[in-house]
Formats: structure tokens, sequence, C-alpha cells
């Protein structure tokens, strides 16, 4: 049986671990060849080896680095998509916590891997899209919606990605179409805290975390990362998200009032 994805070059940017492990592994099973780029050489190894699957342990954020990640990932033939999935947790920081050097350095770096990565990307392969008249997709979270589920450093590049979704659908139709998936509260995440503030812990280690995440979603459940990948699938999938574009698809369980 074929997959709905069969022959399409997928690259995916912080597929190590996460949502980024589902959706690439989502994405090879509906029949992609598919590129990870993840910065962990640990989080890369525990990746399948299979024929489809080309892993790249280096740092997404670097531009020359994602330029090479594009050219792997499209060939000759061109990209059909990107997902965007690299990205850092502030560990829910309050500005009153800070003084003024530790907030702009945390900002800083929130900033660079949350939202500039990503416009780096897309820059990256906009070019290797367009021959193919691809899609992007961006990993967004309910703090785009919501003043929950991290601190005011998080939230805001979360809603910075939600406006980068609704301009880059403007600046790239019609060749390209750009979406996004906001995902609630995920168990077992193991993306880190901020360097600039010698966070060490992941979010999966944060005290209670699964208990609120299901408290507070309308079905009662803290989601895992593959509860996310069917949203990847669809945004990536060029027949059943043909007039898609500049949309976010919610993941998150539904937020209680």
């Amino acid at each position: 049986m074929s997959g709905a994805l069969d022959r399409q070059r997928v690259l995916v940017t912080g597929g190590g671990s996460g949502i980024g492990r589902a959706a690439a592994l989502a994405y090879l099973g509906a029949g992609a060849q598919v590129t990870v780029v993840e910065r962990s050489a640990a989080h890369a190894a525990e990746l399948p080896d299979h024929e489809r699957l080309d892993v790249m342990v280096a740092d997404a954020t670097d531009p020359d680095l994602l330029d090479d990640a594009v050219a792997r990932a499209a060939g000759e033939a061109g990209l059909d998509h990107l997902t965007c999935c690299v990205g850092i947790f502030d560990q829910y920081v309050s500005v009153r916590s800070l003084d003024a050097a530790q907030l702009t350095a945390a900002a800083q770096e929130v900033w660079r891997l949350n939202v500039l990565s990503a416009l780096q990307a897309v820059r990256a392969a906009y070019p290797a899209l367009v021959r193919t008249r691809g899609s992007v997709t961006l990993t967004l979270s309910e703090s785009a919606f919501h003043p929950v589920g991290g601190g005011v450093l998080y939230g805001s590049s979360k809603w910075a990605l939600r406006g980068a979704v609704a301009h880059l659908a403007v600046d790239l139709a019609p060749d390209v179409r750009v979406n996004g998936v906001a995902p609630g509260g995920t168990s077992g995440t193991r993306f880190g805290g901020l360097a600039s503030l010698e966070q060490r812990e992941t979010a999966a280690t944060v005290p209670g975390r699964d208990e609120r995440i299901a408290a507070g979603a309308l079905l009662g459940e803290a989601a895992c990362p593959e509860d996310h990948a069917g949203a990847y699938l669809y945004l990536a999938d060029r027949r059943a998200a043909r007039l898609t574009t500049g949309a976010v698809i919610n993941t998150d369980g539904g937020r209680r009032p």
C-alpha cells in the first residue's frame, strides 16, 4: 500500500527527540525520504537505522549548516516539505526574578532558538521548496494562544511563531504553503532549559507537570509526542492539505475555561 508521502523529500529540524522525532517517524512511515537535523549526538543515535532516514548531527540554528541540510535533503529534485521543531524551554522563569543582564541574555537565547532558527530554515529551504510547490510546518505551542505551558519568554516566542505562520503564508504564496501545529503540554519531551540561566533540567522533569497538563485539558489527558503526529502528517500531505495555508492546528486536548 502506498503512503501519503511516497517519494516526497522532507527535512525536519530538531527531529531527534520529542515531537520532532514523532513527526519525522510519521513522515517516514508515510513513505517519505526524511532528513533529520539534530544537535544532540545521543538523541540522533536513538533514531532507527532506515534506508529512507538520513540523520545529520548538526546545529540547526547555524545558517551554513542549514544550507547544507537543505542541499542534502533536496538533492536535484527539490524539497517537498520542511518541518521546524527546534525549541528551548524557559522553565516558567519570571521577569521578576531576573536582573537586566540575565533578561537580555535569556530573551536573546529564546528568540535565537525558538524563532530565528525557524526563519533561517525557511530562508534556506525556500528555493528548494519552490521547485516542488512544497510546504512548511512550524511548531508552536498552546502558549501561543493561552498564558500557560511556560513563562513569558517561552510564551512570547511561540506567539512570534504564530505571527510567522500568518506572515510567511502571505510572503511565500502562491508557491509554498505555510502552516503550524500548536501542541499542548506533552509528556516525555526532552527539550532543555536556558543555558544562559544555567537551567539544566528538561521540561519533562518539572514535578507534577503531567498531572497539571491533564487537569487543564478538556479531554483530561497529557499527550505523548505521537499524539501530535497526525496533524503534521496532514499538513505535509500535498493532496489532503492542498488548500491549507496560514492555518494552525491546535493539538492541546482542548483548554478548560
